[in-house]
């Protein structure tokens, strides 16, 4: 059983988490399992995949305690109850509010909300986060906006998402980021749609190699 600790140390040492925002459920199966041949077993499911707490339920089923699941794009506690009930064992938001992030942590799961400025990933920290989003990371400054965050909030745990590709991964693990975010340059539209997902696979590894390279 994953609990918030356990949960927040395995997302830290793989130092990624993979995100599938894909058009349907089977779509969403077939990208998890490339991810596992990758080595990574984290996932998050956005709310944006059609009928995503059925998925999120059905994954839960299918691996149980070897994969760590977590829901993203959740916006309110509401919502966040809902991912839990289906066995979310994480729950991301491009946002954050208080309401949401004490919703999750009652029921003693892991919150990453979404923040911006200094003041907003402050502040969602201050509330309980146990980590924070940066996001729309790459839209202002990257791995440079990053290490200016860490400067004076060195203590905060940063998720960079958001323009983060085999490029941007190395400087913003550098720049002290805790894991990275990573959607379309690892689930790749293109080989979803001509049915490679040995290509994701690759893409995995890729960012794995990345992260440990630039963590020795």
């Amino acid at each position: 059983m994953w609990n918030r600790e356990k949960a927040m140390k395995q997302i830290h040492d793989t130092g990624l988490i993979p995100i599938i925002r894909v058009e349907s459920a089977d779509v969403a199966f077939r990208v998890a399992d490339a991810f596992l041949a990758g080595g990574v077993n984290i996932i998050e499911i956005t709310m944006s995949v059609p009928g995503a707490i059925d998925v999120v339920k059905q994954l839960v089923e299918q691996f149980g305690n070897k994969v760590l699941i977590g829901t993203g794009t959740v916006v309110n506690g509401k919502m966040a109850i809902e991912a839990i009930k289906a066995g979310s064992d994480f729950i991301v938001s491009p946002n954050y509010s208080q309401e949401l992030i004490e919703t999750v942590l009652k029921h003693s799961k892991p919150i990453i909300p979404g923040a911006l400025t200094p003041t907003e990933i402050y502040e969602a920290y201050t509330f309980g986060a146990d980590a924070v989003k940066v996001f729309p990371c790459g839209n202002v400054g990257g791995a440079e906006y990053l290490k200016a965050i860490k400067g004076p909030l060195p203590h905060i745990p940063l998720v960079p998402t958001g323009g983060v590709d085999l490029e941007t991964a190395g400087p913003m693990i550098d720049a002290g980021a805790f894991a990275l975010g990573v959607g379309g340059a690892i689930t790749d539209k293109k080989a979803i749609k001509e049915g490679k997902y040995e290509i994701i696979t690759e893409n995995v590894r890729k960012f794995m190699d990345i992260v440990k390279a630039h963590r020795k």
